[in-house]
């Protein structure tokens, strides 16, 4: 199978780093969706990344439809089965997400929108819910510290990794490290471990 998109995506490399850890064999085709549009719309009519296309020629998008399919490849998951746990990994998923879709929306709205129709209040209420969604994710941290040993990986940790090296790159300056300390070395314990080195972000 092929995963279809670029490692500066967080969607794409927590989809990635996730294929590693479920042991899914894969090609990655790094095809963007703005430099290579036109070559991304004959895979994938929706240009939409990450695209997995699957040996029979069917095509599955959405990081997370993804990994739920590997899952099923793999016969295991990266969600715990005890309800607690998993509940707790659910919601700090949900809070990786949504820090990475609050980075994306602030990227999108500084290099795609021409600055004379930047609507800087939109940009403020997003600003705050990117820092809302990395506090909450601190608070968590360090409550019970993330595990940043690949063996030990949930979804929560693959996802809050990506997400916070994601937003230091992008938006470099935006979200102080050390505003989140507990965070912040996690996912530099994180980027240190072999799958994450294997698919970097550039």
């Amino acid at each position: 199978m092929q995963l279809v998109g670029m490692l500066d995506s967080p969607y794409v490399r927590r989809t990635a780093v996730s294929l590693r850890l479920l042991r899914i064999p894969f090609e990655h085709r790094s095809i963007s969706v703005f430099s290579t549009f036109e070559q991304f719309r004959a895979i994938n009519p929706v240009v939409k990344a990450p695209t997995l296309v699957l040996d029979d020629g069917a095509v599955l998008m959405d990081s997370t439809l993804i990994v739920d399919h590997a899952e099923t490849l793999a016969g295991r998951s990266l969600l715990p089965a005890d309800p607690a746990r998993r509940l707790r990994t659910l919601r700090l998923t949900g809070l990786a997400l949504a820090a990475c879709e609050k980075t994306v929306q602030i990227v999108y709205e500084r290099n795609l929108r021409p600055a004379e129709k930047q609507h800087q209040p939109w940009i403020d209420r997003v600003h705050g819910q990117l820092l809302a969604a990395y506090g909450e994710l601190e608070r968590e941290a360090v409550a019970a510290p993330f595990a940043a040993d690949e063996a030990a990986m949930t979804q929560a940790e693959v996802s809050a990794a990506v997400a916070w090296s994601f937003t230091q790159l992008m938006l470099p300056g935006l979200v102080a490290p050390a505003a989140f300390p507990a965070l912040a070395d996690f996912a530099a314990q994180a980027e240190a471990q072999p799958v994450f080195l294997a698919l970097p972000q550039l």
